[in-house]
Formats: C-alpha cells, structure tokens, sequence
C-alpha cells in the first residue's frame, strides 16, 4: 500500500490555467482532498491531494505538466490555537524539516487532519507517533483514497468547482 502523496507542478499564471486542470481531474472522475496554488506574475505553484495520485499525475504529464510526488504523514491535532505548535516543535527538536502542509477535508474524531510531508518521513513518523499526533487511521499508512473515503460526501460535477 502506498503513502497518502501531495502532487506538486507549475502552470502558467494566466486565465484558465487552473480550470483546464480542474476539468481534466473532472473528466476522469478523480477527487480533490486538499489544494495550494501560489504565484508569481507569471507562473503558479499547484499542490494537490487526490483520491488516485498515479493516475493524476500521468494525466497532468500527458498534458504538458512536468509534476513530483511528496510522502506526507497525517497527524490528527485538537481543533483549538497551538496544536499544531505541539507537532511542528517535536520535528524541530528531532532536527527533520518540513517541506510542506495541507489541510484535509477530512475529520477523525473531531479533530483535524492535517498532512505534513519532510525531508525525513521515516524520522518524522517516528517523532510524531511518540508525540501520540499521528492520525490512528495513518497508522497503516493511509491513502490518497482512504482520506477522500472519510471526507464529506461531494458530488463528482462539483469537482471542477472545488479547483
């Protein structure tokens, strides 16, 4: 089984640019979890969590994106100020760097799930499952899918509308 991925690529900063990714993920019926878009004025840096990360980056790549792929571990924090503060201090104190963070759609136990992916994933899912802040459902290595599977319910149209 594979680890939850976050994609990474770049488009063109210009109108349409994210609609026509929308539409293709759309097309093929494959679900959003989580998006970053950041730009400069004339490119922008798109992060994506999906219900099936191979075939959304061999979509992207037939159309022209060149995109990587991140491990990132789920950690289920309090939905209160400075739960977060508690997982990103235990990876400074083991000396891992965060690359990366995503918001998921998804909830465990009234809490937040949140995706971090490091410069060492073994390390960090060490420190964080000694710090109890890794997601009982991470415990096996969850899934692009398995986080889609908890999230709301969306209707698959509405897909193109999220992005």
């Amino acid at each position: 089984m594979s680890a939850l991925r976050e994609i990474h690529f770049t488009l063109p900063n210009r109108p349409g640019a994210l609609a026509a990714v929308a539409r293709l993920l759309a097309k093929e019926r494959i679900n959003l979890a989580a998006i970053s878009v950041d730009s400069t004025p004339t490119r922008g840096r798109v992060r994506l969590i999906v219900s099936d990360p191979d075939r959304a980056m061999t979509l992207l790549r037939q159309a022209g994106y060149e995109t990587e792929a991140r491990e990132m571990i789920v950690v289920r924090l309090e939905d209160r100020a400075g739960s977060f503060l508690r997982a990103l201090e235990a990876l400074a104190r083991a000396k891992v760097n965060v690359q990366s963070v995503a918001l998921l759609v998804a909830r465990e136990d009234g809490g937040v799930l949140v995706a971090v992916s490091t410069d060492d994933p073994v390390k960090a899912r060490e420190v964080l499952a000694k710090a109890r802040l890794v997601s009982r459902s991470a415990e096996r290595i969850i899934t692009n899918a398995d986080v889609l599977a908890t999230a709301p319910t969306i209707p698959p149209e509405t897909v193109g509308l999220l992005l």
